[in-house]
């Protein structure tokens, strides 16, 4: 991550890590979704234990996120995850950290100095008066020190927050401040919904400010939709191409059909295309390959009927109900001529 790398996307698992079966089960899901990073919660050592397992049956890097204890960090390394995560915020000792980032050395696995709002120490909240960007700052360049005096750099900086103007100025005032990639996201942003909206408030701002190399929507809903609302988000902002992009049309008094449906059912068929594309799904033939005309293909809705189009182009007439087959039958044979 970093030095010109791709920005990817990171998620936390939400299963008992101790459970490995359900958390190999998840973390699989979500690899199909395009997931690039999975993080497991290490609440005590039972559970640093299990990492290895898990790791042995995954396809995508193993970060392991840990509070408290440095023991557990140190397991976690034995059990061979691709990267740490430590809170500064409750983890202090100089010689514990030291020791955790001279074992990671050896190891080759980075760290992630991961800032929490709520976790800031009495003594920074009593310096800057409060939660600020300067407080948030500060620890994470703190903790920085502490492994680059172990002779530790592999490092990457969070510096997460629920209320998102913190969390923009406290990125905005670390930039330049030191060398390290940072990762980036809206902590506890909510529910499927205002969480994805607030998160890609919050995120946007950063990607397009370059203020971020990886990102994690979290949200208080299936990993799965972490995954798709961190990819949706870098695709609308054209960092990232993974399957098809879709367009479709809020609907208004010309249309006829019912469009809320067949969009639905588009989109869930979409889940399983590859190959990046663009497709509109459109209310009437007004936002129809007109508006549309940047799609690669896409339908319209008429009374009853509707028109397939493919680069602006019209296809094929069609009865309402044979839309979504046709549609799909000219993914799949945009989808054969792209493998030739």
């Amino acid at each position: 991550m970093g030095g010109g790398e791709p920005i990817s996307v990171q998620s936390m698992t939400k299963t008992d890590t101790r459970d490995t079966g359900r958390t190999v089960e998840q973390i699989l899901r979500l690899e199909e979704l395009g997931l690039s990073l999975i993080r497991c919660a290490v609440p005590d050592m039972e559970a640093a234990r299990a990492l290895g397992k898990i790791r042995e049956r995954i396809h995508i890097p193993l970060a392991a996120d840990i509070h408290f204890d440095f023991r557990l960090a140190l397991e976690a390394l034995e059990q061979g995850v691709d990267k740490l995560r430590l809170n500064p915020g409750n983890i202090r000792e100089r010689e514990k950290i030291s020791q955790i980032a001279r074992k990671a050395g050896e190891m080759g696995v980075p760290i992630r100095i991961g800032v929490n709002a709520g976790s800031l120490t009495e003594e920074l909240r009593s310096k800057h008066g409060g939660i600020t960007p300067e407080a948030m700052v500060e620890s994470a360049l703190e903790e920085a020190a502490v492994l680059e005096s172990a002779g530790f750099g592999d490092i990457v900086i969070s510096l997460k927050a629920s209320d998102i103007p913190l969390t923009i100025k406290s990125y905005r005032l670390l930039a330049g401040k030191c060398p390290y990639p940072f990762h980036a996201g809206i902590t506890e942003a909510g529910t499927l919904y205002p969480g994805s909206i607030r998160s890609a408030a919050g995120i946007g701002i950063l990607l397009s400010e370059g203020l971020c190399d990886t990102i994690r929507v979290s949200l208080t809903a299936d990993p799965a939709e972490e995954v798709r609302a961190g990819n949706l988000l870098l695709e609308a902002l054209d960092l990232k191409k993974r399957g098809p992009l879709l367009i479709s049309c809020p609907t208004c008094g010309r249309t006829e059909i019912d469009l809320f449906s067949l969009a639905a059912e588009v989109e869930k068929k979409l889940e399983k295309i590859k190959t990046p594309i663009r497709v509109a799904v459109m209310g009437c033939v007004v936002n129809g390959p007109g508006e549309a005309r940047e799609a690669d293909v896409g339908i319209a809705g008429g009374k009853g009927s509707g028109i397939l189009f493919r680069q602006g182009q019209v296809v094929r007439t069609l009865s309402e109900s044979e839309l979504l087959s046709a549609l799909m039958e000219e993914i799949e044979r945009m989808e054969e001529e792209q493998e030739k």
